[in-house]
């Protein structure tokens, strides 16, 4: 069954928010950037021309649910339904592309 940004937004509020609530927009910053750094060396690691092995190819995947996670969890602490910011891709409201 597909998961929908909701629906994910759900159950990360549901599983973490307390403790994620009570460290903060800050520290939950930090863990997110730590994630994104972590995500940049396993696209190194899988970049075009390279022969990655399985577990770094299974470490990529990992990576971007963990930073997919610790964005939903600074949107959750910070009031802001993903799903709605979201339509701004999906309702017209952005046009071109970035450089």
């Amino acid at each position: 069954m597909a998961l929908t940004v909701s629906a994910f937004q759900r159950v990360i509020r549901d599983r973490y928010y307390a403790t994620d609530f009570a460290r903060g927009t800050p520290g939950t910053f930090m863990w997110l950037m730590e994630e994104v750094g972590e995500l940049a060396t396993a696209l190194q690691n899988n970049a075009p021309g390279k022969k990655p092995t399985p577990e770094e190819r299974a470490n990529l995947d990992e990576e971007f649910a963990d930073v997919l996670a610790w964005l939903t969890t600074l949107a959750n602490i910070n009031g802001v339904d993903l799903e709605v910011a979201l339509r701004k891709y999906t309702e017209g409201g952005v046009e071109g592309v970035k450089d």
